[in-house]
């Protein structure tokens, strides 16, 4: 049965029970992808389904070219989807989920974005526009900046106050991230914005988490043999979520902490834990894991050799740099990332890992070296992911088969791979994506021997070599 407002009745697998029709907007979402849809969508689902949250509809934004599809997705579900829960003993629990009311393709009408932000029912504007999205460098007046700066001068010339702009991407310190954009921005486009922005927007901070793959033809498919419901983009999703938030808004809030957000005075210790426990592992794993011939990350993350190495790093490199974290057991937080990765349901790959390094490593691994540096401890296993990155971005496996290395600066980096044999620091000097990493001494002894070894002797003597066989 097609997913619609008018087939909703007859959905065989668990619906809103709420009114849509009586959920207003009051967040406006950019960047609607898979992760929107598994977690900030989600909880204000859940809100809705227990009457907390008529007036926190969503309505979400399209800027990029690639968004028309999800445009066209949405308008032919009236914005429903199935949001499936993969269990590691390969069950399936699924919802339909509703909070999402409206959607707008911003190229098709840029003035109804900006009105619809400007108006006084907008509370909150919320981002997943991933890491990569937040340099103002190329923006103009359709990007997401100008959208919501431009929605901004007009509150500020109504008399209107400011809603609360969310980042929910995995950087550290999004909020500030998103603060710096968009008030340079308005700076530079906006005479006497900024200030007003200083005054009246807030940018909380953010940790979001739950491991959600690109979703696969093979999901669609079991969607409607398994639970008999045709959905254009279903999302598939791992059963751990979670989100801490800092209680720090413009003009209120959905009462979040009714369905398990935390919300905290400071982010920053769960955020850390996070990105450098949980991201940095995910690339810890996948550039060796894709040169040893894994595809899918359950099954790496299955292999002895391979959750022994995440150990090492977060036991020895990732965890001195955090710190202390309010009501988390670390030693079970990081036992239970390893069974996480090692989720068969889920059925993520290892190429989604490893698309957009370039934005990934520098955020989330890098910081862990350069922690480490500066008080001594070790580096060895953060250290060898880079070269591994590097070893991946030649652009030719184990096998002697091509790697299609997608990457923002793929134009830049595999040529520079690809001569690292005669360079071995060649990819390491490139000091936009490094600093200074490369005339560290102890990171370009430990960079080089693995480099070395990964060309010598392969992924898995590596890893042997690293921690032991």
């Amino acid at each position: 049965m097609k997913l619609s407002t008018e087939t909703l009745a007859e959905i065989p697998i668990a619906t809103p029970s709420y009114d849509r029709s009586a959920v207003g907007v009051g967040i406006v979402h950019f960047g609607v992808g898979g992760f929107h849809r598994a977690h900030q969508a989600m909880y204000v689902d859940r809100l809705l389904e227990r009457g907390l949250a008529t007036d926190w509809g969503i309505c979400g934004v399209g800027v990029l070219p690639a968004d028309r599809k999800m445009a066209d997705v949405m308008a032919a579900q009236d914005g429903l989807y199935t949001l499936i829960a993969m269990n590691p003993d390969g069950s399936r629990e699924a919802r339909v989920i509703g909070s999402i009311v409206d959607y707008r393709y911003a190229p098709d009408d840029p003035e109804a974005v900006i009105e619809l932000i400007a108006a006084p029912t907008t509370r909150i504007v919320s981002l997943t526009i991933t890491e990569g999205g937040y340099s103002i460098a190329d923006a103009g007046p359709d990007s997401v900046f100008g959208l919501v700066t431009a929605a901004l001068e007009r509150r500020r010339d109504r008399g209107l106050g400011s809603p609360t702009i969310v980042s929910c991407d995995n950087i550290e310190g999004n909020g500030h991230v998103a603060r710096e954009a968009f008030t340079s921005f308005a700076r530079d486009h906006h005479p006497g914005l900024a200030e007003w922005m200083d005054e009246h927007t807030r940018f909380p901070n953010s940790m979001v988490d739950r491991i959600t793959p690109a979703t696969a033809p093979d999901v669609v498919d079991a969607l409607a043999t398994e639970f008999g419901v045709e959905d254009q983009w279903p999302v598939a999703a791992e059963p751990f979520t979670a989100w801490v938030l800092e209680d720090d808004f413009s003009d209120g809030r959905p009462p979040f902490e009714e369905v398990d957000v935390l919300l905290v005075d400071d982010v920053t210790p769960y955020e850390l834990m996070k990105l450098r426990l949980l991201n940095a592992s995910h690339q810890a794993l996948c550039y060796f894991a894709y040169l040893a011939g894994y595809r899918l990350v359950h099954d790496a993350a299955g292999d002895p050799l391979f959750a022994r190495f995440l150990r090492r790093y977060m036991d020895e490199e990732g965890t001195p740099t955090l710190l202390p974290v309010p009501g988390i057991d670390l030693p079970e937080y990081k036992q239970t990332l390893i069974e996480r990765f090692a989720n068969p349901g889920v059925r993520d790959t290892i190429v989604r890992l490893c698309f957009a390094s370039s934005d990934r490593i520098p955020k989330w691994l890098l910081p862990v070296i350069r922690e480490n540096l500066r008080t001594g401890a070790p580096i060895a296993m953060a250290t060898a992911t880079v070269a591994s990155w590097a070893r991946y971005a030649e652009g030719v496996d184990e096998e002697g088969e091509p790697i299609d290395v997608q990457d923002p600066l793929a134009d830049t980096l595999v040529p520079i791979a690809q001569r690292q044999r005669e360079a071995p620091l060649a990819f390491v000097e490139n000091t936009d994506v490094f600093g200074d990493l490369a005339q560290q001494p102890r990171f370009a002894e430990e960079y080089l021997a693995t480099l070395e070894s990964l060309h010598a002797n392969g992924s898995r003597a590596t890893l042997e070599r690293l921690v032991g066989s």
